[in-house]
């Protein structure tokens, strides 16, 4: 089959560099694919709206990462686990389900070393599939959040988990902001105070959030840590992406020379 179509699910989506990401590795690779965005409005219409479009393989952003859950026919072994699914491939009229979300940020938190104990500011969806691939990883993951009612999950599969209120500070390694706290505003993703206490002990902050230096990140400098920002995670679960929609055909590093040209067009 040629002249496939992908693309990318979300609301918005207009901001998203995956389109960019994907077309330059199809030309550059001559993969006969094309790649585009397309702003779903009800999560409910995702299945038949993939199928009325045509395609092959989508991407799945905020708000129908549930959606796409439940919209496939069969899913990889990890995304059952962790009930998360950011990309689907059609195959012989079936939506399989995978999620790279999670081997993304793995790998691209890899470059810290001797890293053990790390903290989750958040416990939303993108935290539910890290945390799980983190700990099988031999990571031991806490869990602090605004609220008790999205911790409860965590709680269950035996992660120790915080709100502000109860919250015992301690020494971690890596402090990890999983919320949108500092996209499009100054907040940060916990009471500075509690930061004030965690930051200094780590070696170093990640910000899943992209393309910005966030008010989180802009702490951690103050304290002369490390940071990184989601870019790395959004190039690593891109990648991982496209071998799945192009069949294993291109090797990791092939397939990422031609992809991370998108962060500095």
């Amino acid at each position: 089959m040629t002249g496939q179509l992908f693309a990318i699910f979300g609301n918005p989506v207009s901001h998203s560099k995956s389109p960019l990401m994907h077309n330059l590795a199809f030309s550059a690779l001559k993969y006969d694919g094309c790649y585009a965005r397309y702003r779903l409005e009800e999560g409910e219409k995702l299945k038949e709206t993939f199928f009325a479009l045509g395609l092959k393989g989508i991407n799945i952003t905020v708000p129908h990462k549930a959606h796409a859950y439940k919209a496939c026919d069969v899913l990889d072994p990890f995304a059952q686990k962790v009930g998360a699914v950011n990309t689907i491939v059609e195959k012989e009229g079936k939506l399989y389900g995978y999620n790279t979300d999670a081997p993304g940020f793995l790998k691209a938190i890899s470059e810290f070393k001797n890293v053990k104990k790390v903290l989750f500011l958040g416990a939303g969806g993108t935290a539910q599939s890290t945390s799980t691939i983190l700990r099988d990883e031999g990571y031991d993951v806490t869990l602090l959040n605004r609220s008790e009612g999205r911790l409860e999950k965590f709680k269950e599969n035996g992660f120790e988990t915080y709100t502000f209120e109860n919250f015992v500070p301690k020494t971690y390694d890596l402090v990890i902001n999983m919320t949108s706290a500092g996209l499009e505003d100054d907040a940060l993703p916990a009471p500075q105070a509690i930061l004030d206490h965690i930051i200094p002990g780590a070696q170093a902050c990640v910000d899943v959030i992209y393309g910005k230096e966030t008010p989180f990140l802009k702490l951690a400098r103050a304290y002369d840590k490390p940071t990184k920002d989601g870019s790395d995670m959004l190039l690593y679960q891109g990648i991982i992406a496209f071998e799945h929609f192009t069949g294993e055909k291109f090797t990791f590093d092939e397939i990422k020379n031609h992809m991370k040209k998108a962060f500095i067009l």
